[in-house]
């Protein structure tokens, strides 16, 4: 299974603007800036694009290894949180609260770990980066 995205830049990075777009429509033409990555412009950018990635892979794969282990979450709501700073994304903090019935604190923790380490995101975070890339002549 392979996923796109596109994003578009024009102009010089503290005047210019670009759009993000997804394959499956959810964003489309969805607007980034410096103004939005460094300020507090409208729009989106990078960091809060990795930090909803983070926590809907990690909360699917808590759900995951909950369901292999015979419990039903009733509720899990992770929210993440990027560090962004020096150029370079530091830290990713997830803050999970969840609502599991009949788990033990022990074995829940266990389960939270095992996301926390397994989820495709937090591997990707230490993946190796490739480029493909294409310059257009004028």
């Amino acid at each position: 299974m392979k996923r796109k995205a596109t994003a578009v830049w024009n102009g010089t990075i503290k005047e210019g603007q670009g759009i993000i777009s997804t394959e499956s429509g959810v964003l489309k033409s969805a607007q980034y800036s410096y103004k939005t990555r460094f300020e507090n412009g409208i729009g989106t950018n990078p960091e809060e694009l990795i930090g909803a990635a983070h926590s809907g892979c990690f909360t699917m794969q808590l759900s995951a290894y909950l369901t292999e282990e015979d419990f039903s979450p009733e509720r899990l709501e992770t929210t993440c949180e990027i560090t962004f700073e020096d150029g370079a994304i530091t830290k990713s903090h997830l803050n999970l609260k969840a609502t599991v019935p009949n788990i033990e604190k022990d074995a829940f923790d266990t389960l939270v770990k095992k996301a926390k380490e397994n989820c495709p995101i937090s591997k990707l975070l230490k993946a190796e980066i490739t480029v493909e890339a294409v310059l257009n002549k004028q």
